[in-house]
């Protein structure tokens, strides 16, 4: 089951979704251990990278071993955008542009960025022009792709026409987050306006992301939607080897249905992105079969080998401070108790995380239930935060002064 955008080739049609201090190049790097997909980088700032601020090239370069190179752009100035584009492409060889249109967080909603910029049809369209026309690489045209939320709120829907723009303009796939920037992360995923959003969109792929929490959700959003393919969140959040169990998963079902199109000799692929490794270290990354249930042991190895790719991306320090957040994630559903979980979201070092993992039980298990259970942000509804008068000014032009400030440095 092949997923094409532009000259890549997925296969399975899985992507990682971008998320802010979790799609770092370490991370990229371990998920890429345990199945093929297009792993995309957290949102980038549009204007740091045309500041060349040095914390954002570095999170704009290719990873190591990372051979098909994504990186997703947030900006709401088409000449902006257009020469981060420029400079991510020619400099930084990137592979695949993806712009970000669904962050609903506060400080860049507020400023009309975001889930709010496709409010603004004709400023939208800009933006998504001047990213598809700067991504030139000699004679070939580096793959576009948009990533949205359904809307504002459920009185202020934009996909639908925010996705015929962005097909107008040349993306090369349109992806929706099935939920408004009001809901958040809240409640359920619309999975029926991914369904009318494919009807509406007829020359560029279509990709849902939502609730996929397990293989099965991925194949019951593509059965309820037709969608061509699915962009995973929080389900791998303390769970990498979802890609395993999604390529297993895919496998199994292909070789049960017809054939798809074939790819091209020359089109890059996912599976390009890094090579599933040989059978699975016990314990440690590598694949596994579909709806493996690790045991404690084998998800200390699996953390174990995250920080060390985090210290080896951000120093000793920052390597061990930027994984604290992801040991809730990794313990959830394990009887280990409140006190070695707040330990543990307090190391200081890659020793002190071995240390402290090394003192439980590895023969523990956690429910199977607990692969369900929502990881990272769970907040929501919340209003959503608007420049001032920004509905009543749908039509203007003008990006929004200052908008990119507040996040410049990545």
């Amino acid at each position: 089951m092949t997923l094409r955008i532009g000259p890549l080739a997925l296969d399975p049609p899985v992507v990682l979704a971008p998320m802010a201090g979790v799609t770092n190049p370490a991370f990229r790097q371990l998920c890429r251990q345990f199945g093929p997909a297009l792993y995309v980088s957290e949102m980038i700032t549009a204007r740091a990278v045309v500041e060349r601020n040095d914390k954002t090239m570095r999170m704009s370069a290719r990873a190591p071993g990372e051979k098909v190179h994504s990186v997703q752009l947030y900006g709401v100035d088409p000449s902006v955008i257009h020469t981060a584009v420029r400079i991510v492409v020619d400099e930084l060889g990137a592979d695949h542009i993806d712009l970000n249109f669904g962050c609903p967080a506060p400080k860049v909603t507020r400023k009309g960025g975001g889930a709010a910029l496709p409010a603004h049809p004709v400023l939208y369209r800009r933006i998504v022009g001047a990213a598809v026309a700067a991504a030139i690489r000699g004679a070939e045209q580096v793959p576009v792709t948009v990533k949205m939320r359904c809307g504002i709120d459920d009185d202020h829907e934009t996909y639908l026409e925010a996705a015929v723009i962005a097909e107008q303009e040349g993306v090369a796939a349109i992806a929706l987050h099935a939920r408004t920037a009001e809901q958040r992360y809240s409640g359920t995923a619309r999975w029926d306006h991914i369904a009318r959003l494919k009807a509406a969109v007829r020359t560029v792929p279509v990709l849902g992301n939502g609730d996929i929490w397990e293989a099965s959700d991925a194949l019951a959003m593509q059965q309820a939607t037709g969608c061509d393919g699915v962009v995973v969140g929080r389900g791998c959040l303390g769970r990498p080897w979802l890609f395993a169990d999604l390529a297993a998963t895919y496998t199994a079902t292909s070789a049960t249905a017809p054939s798809a199109t074939a790819p091209s000799a020359t089109a890059p692929s996912a599976t390009a992105a890094g090579p599933v490794p040989g059978p699975m270290p016990d314990p440690g990354p590598g694949p596994v079969p579909p709806g493996w249930q690790p045991s404690l042991g084998q998800v200390a190895a699996v953390m174990v080998r995250h920080a060390g790719l985090l210290v080896d991306y951000l120093g000793p320090v920052g390597g061990a401070r930027q994984f604290r957040k992801h040991t809730g994630w990794y313990l959830a559903g394990f009887p280990v108790g409140s006190t070695t979980r707040r330990e543990l979201a307090g190391v200081a070092s890659l020793a002190e995380l071995e240390d402290r993992l090394s003192r439980l039980d590895p023969g523990l298990v956690r429910p199977p239930e607990a692969a369900r259970w929502p990881r990272g942000h769970t907040d929501g509804p919340r209003p959503v935060a608007l420049p001032d008068r920004w509905m009543e000014t749908r039509h203007d032009p003008t990006p929004p002064v200052g908008a990119e400030l507040l996040v410049s440095g990545g």
